[in-house]
């Protein structure tokens, strides 16, 4: 699903994401441009440096569907 970036995905945020993604037992993958990271690695989170405006791809099955509304719901990303 294609999401953009409503704030600032740096520490406090960041951390906040990796843990969400943390409570589910399926992969999630972040995609920004030619970066795939792991939605539970708090460094490739980091690394993908995400502003807001800017568009990424979450790759979420099974469980981590609920990953997206939460993601949604809390502010940092919109659909």
């Amino acid at each position: 699903m294609i999401l953009t970036v409503q704030k600032p995905i740096f520490a406090e945020s960041a951390s906040k994401l990796v843990n969400s993604a943390g409570n589910y037992s399926s992969t999630i993958l972040i995609k920004k441009d030619h970066w795939v990271v792991d939605a539970k690695s708090l460094l490739g989170v980091l690394a993908l440096a995400l502003q807001p405006g800017e568009q990424v791809e979450i790759n979420a099955e099974g469980d981590a569907e609920e990953f997206i509304t939460e993601i949604v719901n809390s502010g940092l990303f919109s659909k």
